[in-house]
C-alpha cells in the first residue's frame, strides 16, 4: 500500500496526496475564505470536518481524511506492506523524525514489521535524513537520477523509483547493477502504471515492482503475459 504523509497546522500527520485540500475534499464550501486551502494552514480538527469521499464517488460520501495512525492501523489489520511517501517534506521541517517516531510507536520499526516498510520521497535530502536517523529502514528515491549519479544515491537509498515514462530496459539494468545502502542491488519500482500493456512493457524491462491505482488490471495483465 502506497501513501503520502503530510502535516497539519497543529502538527498532526495525515495521509493525503495533494498539498492542498481543494481537489479531493469540500473545503471550498466549508471554509470558503481560506484559499489556497493548503494542508499546513488547517488544524486536524478542521480537516476532520471535511468530506474526502464524494469526489471519488457518491458511495464514499462522508469519508474523512485519515491520520497516519489510522491509516497504519488499517494496513496492519490487513497484513499489508507499506510504501510510505514523505510528500513535499520541504514544507514540513522535521517531518522525517516525526514520521519515524510515529512508525516506532505503532510498532513498524520492530524487526517483524520493518521488513514490510519502505520510506520514499522525491526529496533526496529527505531520504538521506531518514537513512541517517534510521539506517536500518529501507528507503527509496522517487525520480530518475542520471546513471552517473546512481552511486551517490545508493549511499542512502535501496530503491530508485522513477516514472515509467522516463525509463527503458537499459536504465533499469544500470540501476540494478549498483549496490544500494544495505549492500543489495538497487530496486526499481516504477509509477504510475494503470493499464495492462504498459504493465507488461515495464515488467519486461526488469523492474522489481509497479506502483498503480489499478492493481487488479496490472495483476491480470501480468498473469496473462506469464
Amino acid at each position: 500500500m502506497e501513501n503520502d504523509v503530510q502535516r497539519t497546522r497543529d502538527g498532526e500527520l495525515i495521509v493525503m496526496h495533494d498539498t492542498t485540500l481543494s481537489r479531493t475534499t469540500d473545503v471550498e464550501q466549508v471554509f470558503p475564505d481560506r484559499a489556497p486551502w493548503k494542508i499546513s494552514d488547517f488544524t486536524l480538527d478542521e480537516i476532520e470536518k471535511l468530506d474526502a469521499g464524494s469526489w471519488f464517488g457518491p458511495e464514499f460520501q462522508g469519508e474523512a481524511v485519515p491520520t497516519l495512525e489510522e491509516y497504519m492501523d488499517r494496513v496492519s489489520d490487513n497484513h499489508q506492506k507499506l510504501l510510505l511517501e514523505l510528500k513535499a517534506p520541504e514544507l514540513y521541517p522535521g517531518i522525517e523524525r516525526q514520521t519515524l517516531r510515529e512508525l516506532r510507536r505503532e510498532g513498524w520499526l520492530d524487526h517483524r514489521h520493518k521488513r514490510r516498510l519502505v520510506v520514499q520521497s522525491f526529496s533526496a535530502d529527505s531520504v538521506r535524513t531518514v537513512h541517517r536517523l534510521r539506517p536500518d529502514v529501507k528507503t527509496g528515491f522517487l525520480g530518475t537520477p542520471a546513471v552517473a549519479d546512481l552511486p551517490e544515491y545508493a549511499e542512502f537509498s535501496d530503491q530508485i523509483n522513477p516514472s515509467y515514462t522516463t525509463i527503458d530496459a537499459g536504465y533499469v539494468s544500470a540501476v540494478r547493477s549498483v549496490e544500494g545502502a544495505h549492500g543489495k542491488p538497487l530496486e526499481v519500482y516504477t509509477w504510475t502504471v494503470n493499464d495492462g500493456p504498459t504493465a507488461v512493457s515495464v515488467a519486461g524491462m526488469g523492474v522489481n515492482g509497479i506502483i498503480t491505482n489499478k492493481p487488479d488490471v496490472v495483476r491480470d495483465a501480468l498473469d496473462d503475459a506469464s
